[in-house]
């Protein structure tokens, strides 16, 4: 089973992170909905204090709902594609779902197996230099570059597993996964999709899988867009937070 911890009281909201994240990276996120839901926070595979090293993206979606049941499903970037595969497989738990910054996958297969030759080769690394020197390069890419030292949460990140963040790199990079655009339309639960303003792909990425979602009979779907970038739950906590209630509040 996944490691978890549960927070505040109401409906429930399962938290699925990004890569090189944990269950203690959401900051002022947690204090925004705490308030008004129960939120079961999660360290996915590799990550935390989780195990399960080595499942793949389908693996990682039933270990998640194991640990989370019936919910509203927030994931973001890595935690966002995780979150679609679990919505696929599991709709009778994942009632809803909303994800920040994520993708369904890279349609070309070409571009793909680049991709999935890229990410071997940063495992690679990350198990030469170790979990620091590696988040001195992560949080140095542009996606990264709004967020504050404490939103940036650099010490809960050096507490992952090197061992294991590069078995979730290949075997949960974008690279392996198989594109789920088609998928989509099957798709029956309300989908939120949210991306900073500033990050232009994501952005594009979101507005399509509303698009692909959106074809499904009794699938609302809907784009926000929020001022930041890759990591805008991180930069703007209480806005996202606000977008995610309004639109359960609707809902």
């Amino acid at each position: 089973m996944l490691h978890h911890e549960i927070v505040g009281r109401g409906p429930r909201l399962v938290l699925a992170h990004g890569f090189t994240q944990n269950r203690q990276c959401w900051g002022d996120f947690v204090d925004a909905l705490s308030g008004r839901f129960e939120l079961v926070l999660v360290d996915l595979p590799g990550h935390g204090l989780s195990n399960h090293d080595d499942a793949d993206l389908w693996e990682a979606a039933d270990l998640l709902v194991d640990v989370g049941g019936a919910a509203t499903y927030i994931g973001y970037s890595m935690g966002g594609r995780i979150g679609l595969h679990a919505a696929l497989r599991h709709p009778e738990s994942v009632e809803r779902l909303a994800v920040i910054g994520a993708t369904a996958g890279i349609d070309e297969a070409a571009e793909r197996a680049a991709r999935r030759e890229a990410d071997d080769e940063l495992a690679t690394r990350l198990l030469d230099i170790g979990v620091p020197a590696f988040l001195d390069r992560w949080l140095a890419s542009p996606l990264f570059a709004g967020l504050s030292d404490a939103a940036a949460c650099r010490p809960q990140r050096e507490a992952n597993r090197a061992a294991g963040l590069a078995a979730s790199l290949r075997s949960c990079g974008t690279g392996t996964q198989e594109p789920l655009w088609a998928e989509l339309a099957g798709l029956r639960q309300p989908l939120l999709a949210i991306a900073g303003s500033d990050d232009h792909k994501f952005t594009e990425l979101g507005q399509r899988l509303v698009a692909a979602a959106g074809t499904a009979t009794g699938s609302p779907a809907l784009f926000h867009r929020v001022p930041g970038s890759h990591a805008v739950h991180l930069e703007a906590p209480r806005a996202v937070a606000g977008a995610i209630s309004d639109w359960l509040d609707q809902l």
